[in-house]
């Protein structure tokens, strides 16, 4: 009778080990999912901007054998320059310091001997011109006045908001349609969009190719402006019906 009844536990106790099991497996199954079928694209979009505003760092470098003479010396010629930029229309608030350096320099000999030391002062101011038709004149007008050193000049634009939603949506027009073209080639349908994302893929270049102008002025500094490119990218994703 032991033995009977020891069998029926053992019968019991496996037929409730193979239930959990099977509820494991069965659970493990609900939550193996089949892998979603998605298109992923990216589109692009590029619009041409004319620059309204230019960038320009103006210095004036001077030397002297004392630092009184070269900061009286640099101090004449950069009111010198900035009255002239003033007299051109340039608003003070467009007229900004952003490197004054004062420092010696000596000169040795043959056989490393100190033989004079003078001592040079830069100050550069960087200025925001916002007529382009005198900038060339600008140019000139500076350097005779004073300006020995000239150097960063760059475009923009001041407003981009226009461009930047015209291009937007050219970079997502431009990703649909390659969905479209992947689905119609693939024989599918496409299905809900599940993700998008645009996002600027350069700050504003100029552009090349003939696309340039030069802005002739009665100066005698031609200045090209150009024209400048603005690029974004969309990536968007699409299920698969």
């Amino acid at each position: 009778m032991k033995n009977k009844y020891g069998w029926i536990i053992l019968n019991v106790v496996a037929v409730l080990i193979l239930g959990a099991c099977a509820g494991t497996s069965s659970q493990a199954d609900k939550s193996i999912q089949p892998p979603q079928r998605v298109i992923n694209v990216t589109g692009s979009g590029q619009v041409y901007l004319t620059p309204d505003v230019a960038y320009i760092n103006v210095g004036v470098h001077s030397v002297a054998d004392t630092v009184g003479e070269a900061l009286k010396l640099n101090n004449s010629q950069a009111i010198a320059v900035a009255s002239s930029l003033k007299e051109l229309g340039v608003d003070v608030k467009d007229i900004q310091t952003n490197a004054f350096n004062v420092y010696p320099q000596q000169q040795f000999g043959p056989q490393g001997e100190l033989i004079k030391t003078t001592y040079a002062v830069d100050n550069t101011v960087f200025v925001t011109v916002r007529d382009l038709a005198k900038l060339g004149q600008m140019l000139d007008v500076v350097v005779q006045n004073g300006a020995n050193s000239i150097n960063g000049i760059s475009f923009d634009v001041l407003d981009k908001s226009k461009a930047q939603a015209q291009v937007r949506q050219m970079a997502v027009l431009d990703a649909r349609k390659q969905a479209q073209e992947l689905a119609d080639a693939a024989g599918v349908k496409l299905g809900d969009l599940m993700s998008l994302n645009v996002y600027s893929s350069s700050s504003p270049v100029p552009a090349f190719g003939g696309k340039g102008g030069v802005v002739n002025t009665a100066a005698a500094v031609p200045v090209s402006a150009g024209q400048m490119v603005l690029s974004m990218d969309a990536s968007l994703v699409y299920e698969i019906k």
